[in-house]
């Protein structure tokens, strides 16, 4: 399942975990305009001194794209750092129905929101594209976070940051329509991944009709259905690769319930 390539920072000079240049990257359900920009990094506050010492307490694995990181109701044991990739982190209901939190991007960590190896986990993380990572035991992060008082606090930025965005998915869903949220979520699709085509908005990410249903909290074939009425209704059109939005202002109606 997971393919370890090495331990320790020697095999990771270089990357992103190693520099403060790029913020941390996250694609989220919420309407919160602040926490759709993404997390602070993780590392921002240590010196390069202390970032290369974290990753050697660490072991730096690779997951392939569809390959789990970790399981609902797993005995839990620290956090992972993601070097690169994307890992979407998901709740599985009693009935199979499944939620998607979040997609985690380079620069966060997953595996929270315990940290030190207690308990089980709460949700899953799947690697949604080829993915490094790095793997900080619950043992390791506890004797480092005594000694760098700096990565304590990024730890709790995190996991604030975690908490709100959580917070925003279960409000949207206690509030807004199914309707609604696909509206909201293609709208932050293209401020996201958009790219402008003359009067049109091309979405190239490839997210398929079952990943967008995971993160509205819906059924695959609803979101078929819905696009499919868009497309008739001329507000979008749909390729295999990418979805081009050609009417935002309707978007942006449906989103709010008109």
């Amino acid at each position: 399942m997971l393919s370890p390539q090495a331990s320790g920072a020697s095999r990771a000079t270089g990357s992103l975990l190693l520099s403060n240049t790029a913020p941390a990257q996250a694609l989220l359900l919420t309407e919160n305009a602040a926490l759709a920009n993404g997390p602070p990094l993780l590392l921002q506050r240590l010196s390069l001194k202390e970032r290369e010492e974290v990753l050697k307490e660490g072991q730096r694995r690779v997951v392939y794209r569809g390959k789990m990181l970790f399981s609902q109701g797993t005995p839990h044991d620290g956090i992972f750092l993601i070097e690169s990739g994307r890992i979407r982190v998901f709740y599985i209901a009693p009935s199979g129905r499944e939620i998607t939190l979040a997609y985690w991007h380079a620069g966060n960590f997953v595996g929270g929101p315990e940290l030190f190896g207690q308990g089980m986990h709460v949700w899953s993380g799947v690697a949604a594209a080829n993915s490094v990572v790095v793997h900080l035991s619950g043992k390791a992060l506890r004797g480092l976070i005594a000694r760098m008082p700096a990565l304590a606090i990024g730890l709790i930025e995190g996991l604030t940051f975690k908490g709100k965005c959580y917070s925003a998915l279960a409000q949207m869903l206690g509030t807004r329509s199914v309707t609604e949220r696909l509206a909201h979520l293609l709208l932050h699709l293209c401020d996201t991944y958009g790219v402008p085509e003359g009067d049109t908005v091309a979405i190239g990410t490839a997210l398929t009709h079952a990943d967008l249903a995971h993160m509205v909290g819906a059924t695959r074939q609803w979101v078929t259905i819905s696009l499919k009425r868009l497309q008739a209704q001329g507000i979008l059109s749909t390729e295999k690769s990418k979805i081009v939005v050609h009417q935002l202002d309707a978007l942006h109606a449906m989103r709010g319930g008109t």
